[in-house]
């Protein structure tokens, strides 16, 4: 028997694909749990349609990200952070931070979108890339300056 499957079902496929499975394990395990439809024209006509509906969610969230990224261009931040002696940094500026200064300026990004290896420990001026999609990535400035 051919089915669809609803959801992501180990060791035999991920959802929205078309599965060949024996009668019983259809009938009694797939179908009553709902993580799959029995394979007819109207149930393949609906999966082509979510897909469509999908695929076009999905290139409305990348033009959004491309708009955010226009406007993430030419935009540098200034962070201010307390110092020491030799101007060396008694903290240092993380995601988090540089997160909470760009929603201050009115941009909601994920901390973990930012894409920065290890804490900034020092004064300076700095680029960062920021993951806004997985095929979008906007590149910001960052000062970091003596409070």
């Amino acid at each position: 028997m051919e089915v669809i499957l609803n959801q992501d079902v180990d060791k035999l496929g991920k959802a929205g694909t078309i599965v060949k499975v024996k009668d019983g394990f259809a009938r009694n395990f797939l179908i009553p749990n709902n993580l799959a439809v029995v394979l007819t024209p109207a149930n393949l006509k609906k999966l082509e349609q979510a897909k469509q509906r999908k695929l076009l969610q999905l290139q409305e969230v990348k033009k959004k990200c491309e708009e955010l990224k226009e406007k993430l261009a030419g935009m540098s931040l200034t962070i201010p952070a307390l110092t020491g002696e030799e101007d060396k940094l008694f903290g240092s500026v993380t995601r988090q931070d540089i997160a909470a200064a760009l929603a201050e300026e009115g941009f909601e990004i994920d901390k973990y979108a930012i894409m920065l290896d290890e804490p900034i420990k020092s004064l300076g001026i700095y680029e960062l890339p920021i993951n806004l999609h997985p095929e979008v990535l906007a590149k910001i400035k960052i000062w970091v300056v003596k409070k």
